[in-house]
């Protein structure tokens, strides 16, 4: 990964890297190679030897094995069913916006599973469709005011692992049009020096 420092990471965050034909290291976004990985297995060995109460029934579970745990623990289950809806303290004035389109969630352009956030699309379509060879349109991309809803991307995979590793809701006002954002960038740009 970086080729000055030895960076560790759990097979979960690492595990979608490695999945496509020229895995990027999830930290830096440097190409690695990836049978030069190797395992943190000390690391390993101290989530089997710590163990720690489950939030539902109390029973000591190593902390390597507490995801699994919880999500078949029963008690937990029923704690979830039991929490109460949102239920703003004040009501609001505001009308819930109908024509704003859904930039937070996406379905898969191979086959359609909905509700997919783009680590969740990333994921699926890693487990899924890994060998598929079929061009297909980016719905992140099509979503955006700037998007192209016909470019279909020759490599899906690589497409979501370079451009879209973060939430563009995090960096950019739909508001405003690109002329504006681009003038917007450059005075902040220009202040900053």
């Amino acid at each position: 990964m970086a080729s000055q420092r030895s960076w560790q990471f759990c097979g979960e965050c690492l595990q979608p890297c490695l999945q496509v034909p020229s895995p990027l290291c999830p930290l830096c976004r440097l190409p690695f190679d990836a049978r030069k990985v190797d395992k943190a297995t000390h690391v390993e060995k101290q989530l089997s030897s710590y163990k720690a109460p489950c939030r539902g029934c109390s029973k000591k579970v190593s902390l390597a094995k507490m995801r699994v745990h919880v999500s078949s623990c029963l008690k937990v289950q029923e704690q979830v069913a039991s929490c109460p809806r949102f239920v703003p303290v004040v009501p609001t004035s505001q009308p819930v916006p109908s024509n704003i389109p859904n930039r937070s969630t996406f379905a898969c352009p191979y086959c359609g599973a909905r509700n997919l956030d783009q680590q969740e699309l990333l994921k699926h379509c890693v487990d899924s469709h890994r060998g598929d060879p079929n061009r297909v349109v980016c719905p992140v991309c099509a979503a955006m005011p700037w998007g192209d809803p016909s470019y279909k991307s020759a490599n899906f995979l690589q497409h979501l692992l370079h451009r879209h590793k973060f939430s563009y809701d995090t960096f950019v006002d739909y508001s405003i049009d690109e002329e504006a954002a681009f003038q917007a960038a450059l005075a902040l740009s220009l202040s900053e020096n």
